[in-house]
């Protein structure tokens, strides 16, 4: 997820029709605070920055959301010749399910933890397996699509892949998976919950 500078955090919270009490409740923290950030009178820490870019995404109508408000980063990923072994370590620190496999900045497969399940399954021993490179058992490429690359876009690609990468000026920036669409679902539902409240006064 991009970080916002907070210089345009004014802007941004006016095309998103949120007050100041609405986006600090939504980012956690008070309507004074995103004040002072918005004249300039407060440094906000990084974490602080996330939760104010996640708020201000999840409110942006979702037609015009795009794969680089959506997308993870930095992308975590394997080479053709990495052992097995070091995708599944991956896989399981980052808690996530499938890698993109990338070399000289180019997506050349994929893996996936099903994938591994689906070679043991058909009879691979599971020791020797792990010791194996990457590319003995990567499939295809997950599909691409531009950081401006919209919603409807996306959507239909997730439908029959477990992962998009986001592509920025041709080179792998971000990732998107189903996941990260069920969060951004859940976000707008909590967003729009909070508007439709009525308990905030226009600032």
């Amino acid at each position: 997820m991009r970080i916002i500078h907070p210089s345009q955090i004014r802007s941004l919270r006016s095309k998103a029709d949120l007050t100041q009490a609405e986006l600090g409740e939504a980012a956690g923290v008070t309507q004074a605070y995103i004040a002072k950030i918005e004249s300039g009178k407060a440094d906000p820490k990084i974490s602080t920055l996330e939760k104010i870019s996640k708020a201000l995404r999840t409110a942006t109508p979702r037609e015009k959301i795009t794969a680089g408000q959506v997308m993870e980063k930095p992308i975590i990923s394997v080479k053709p010749d990495d052992k097995i072994s070091k995708a599944i370590k991956l896989m399981e620190s980052h808690d996530i399910s499938q890698l993109p496999i990338i070399k000289n900045t180019k997506q050349v497969g994929s893996l996936a933890e099903e994938t591994i399940i689906r070679q043991i399954s058909a009879g691979e021993n599971m020791f020797r397996l792990v010791e194996e490179r990457v590319k003995q058992v990567m499939e295809d490429p997950f599909p691409t699509v531009g950081v401006e690359a919209g919603l409807d876009m996306i959507f239909p690609l997730l439908e029959h892949n477990l992962a998009v990468l986001v592509l920025n000026r041709g080179e792998p920036e971000g990732i998107i998976t189903k996941a990260d669409i069920l969060q951004l679902s859940t976000d707008y539902r909590t967003i729009s919950e909070m508007k439709n409240s009525g308990k905030s006064e226009k600032i």
